[in-house]
């Protein structure tokens, strides 16, 4: 199934991302794709405000990977996000445990997962944010169908 939305603004990708984050289950694994710069930052700000999240989203590309601490209707969740911009092999992910955390049952959103392609089966959601005219940004939906 593929959904897509037009964003002409950086709150309007905020809002459609918190939309977006309200049809998620716990253990679902999000591959967020797009070039830099296209909204994959904003995107997670828009998801990290659905789930109640008092950390601030870190800034993108800097640190691999945090957990931020949430709640979805009045039970606790965490999500696990990961930046791999910046990771170079596959034995590199895999040192930091990126399986493991995937298999949680939290949920996951990884930032440019398609740098790794050996693991395209895991991710439930691909949303991948890309330039469109001007200032917008088409973002493209595809989830997994079983």
């Amino acid at each position: 199934m593929t959904e897509e939305f037009l964003s002409s603004s950086a709150e309007a990708t905020s809002q459609f991302a918190r939309r977006f984050a309200a049809t998620l289950q716990p253990g679902d694994i999000v591959s967020l794709c797009g070039e830099l710069g296209a909204g994959k930052t904003e995107f997670m700000r828009g998801i990290t405000a659905f789930f109640n999240c008092d950390d601030q989203l870190s800034s993108p590309t800097f640190p691999l990977f945090n957990i931020y601490e949430g709640s979805m209707d009045g039970e606790p969740v965490a999500l696990h996000h990961f930046d791999l911009y910046r990771i170079n092999s596959l034995q590199e992910l895999e040192g930091i445990g990126f399986d493991e955390y995937l298999s949680s049952g939290d949920f996951s959103f990884v930032e440019w997962a398609d740098r790794f392609p050996e693991y395209a089966t895991f991710y439930t959601v691909t949303v991948t944010l890309v330039y469109a005219e001007s200032e917008s940004r088409r973002i493209v939906i595809k989830r997994k169908t079983s």
